[in-house]
């Protein structure tokens, strides 16, 4: 395949070589390119500036993650890598040093979450402006739907399309999913207090929050929407972060959650485990139709 206009030189596939796709949008000399991850390339701009180039591996995935990054930039709350330049294909941002992990990070950034969380969104499932609806998490795709109450909202667009093509897939079993399912029918009564549309990450998985080597923790990769606080919360105990507890007891003297808190944490993991159970099969599987049990049994 040839390359279309402007594009660069192409790679042994003929696609286009990361390096070139970042001169291109940039404007500025890239070289010391390497590869660090799958479609993730690190290379420095001709003044020494470390960059990431990544490579979208959905439609519209490259236009989210470049929205969600100005969007959590705009509220000045959290540390996120600047977006240089991007199209459809290809995203060009600064890249974290990084360094240790620190308890006084920790703690900056348990109150610069809580921060991020109170600049709020125009409603629950509002992508970032500029952000296409369709969407993605991580490989999976995510519908950035706006709704005006979460329980409903989170059952339409955050539970059930992953339920569903889990039980298609023959991840879950449709006896399986009824468990799932009654958590939806008693979401009203499980949420907790009402509480207004927050400025999500949403993708704040340990693997995306980087401990920088200027003393900031820094987040990369986001899943941005408007939605419930306690997803972002719920998510970083998911798999488990360095100095968990500072970075919780820090934003809970900013902004505590609503009573009950950590008994809802399973109802906010079903959807990343729900996601996790579509992608990679029938361990994750299990360990949703856990959580789920457990919000029926905290309820």
């Amino acid at each position: 395949m040839t390359p279309p206009p402007g594009a660069g030189p192409a790679g042994p596939e003929g696609a286009e070589e990361p390096e070139a796709a970042a001169a291109r949008l940039t404007g500025r000399a890239v070289g010391g390119a390497r590869a660090l991850a799958g479609t993730v390339t690190a290379a420095e701009f001709d003044d020494g500036t470390a960059v990431v180039v990544k490579r979208g591996e959905g439609p519209g995935s490259v236009r989210a993650e470049a929205a969600g990054l100005r969007w959590l930039a705009a509220a000045r709350a959290v540390a996120v890598p600047e977006v240089y330049g991007h199209d459809e294909r290809w995203l060009v941002t600064g890249r974290v040093r990084e360094g240790r992990s620190a308890p006084d990070a920790a703690d900056r950034f348990g109150r610069a979450l809580a921060a991020l969380h109170a600049a709020g969104a125009p409603a629950f499932g509002a992508p970032p402006p500029g952000g296409p609806e369709d969407a993605c998490i991580g490989l999976a795709p995510m519908r950035d739907t706006p709704g005006a109450e979460w329980p409903r909202w989170y059952a339409e667009y955050r539970v059930l399309p992953y339920l569903r093509a889990a039980v298609d897939a023959g991840t879950l079993t449709r006896a399986e999913a009824a468990v799932v399912e009654e958590v939806c029918a008693r979401l009203p009564e499980l949420a907790g207090p009402a509480e207004p549309p927050a400025r999500l990450h949403g993708d704040l998985w340990s693997g995306n929050v980087l401990w920088g080597a200027d003393g900031h923790v820094w987040l990369i990769d986001p899943a941005a929407h408007g939605g419930h606080r306690e997803t972002d919360l719920a998510m970083l105990r998911l798999f488990g972060c360095p100095h968990l507890e500072r970075i919780l007891g820090a934003y809970r003297e900013v902004a505590p959650p609503a009573e009950g808190w950590t008994d809802r944490v399973p109802l906010h993991q079903l959807f990343p485990l729900l996601v996790h159970a579509v992608l990679f099969g029938r361990g994750y599987a299990a360990q949703a139709l856990a959580a789920a049990r457990s919000a029926l049994s905290a309820g």
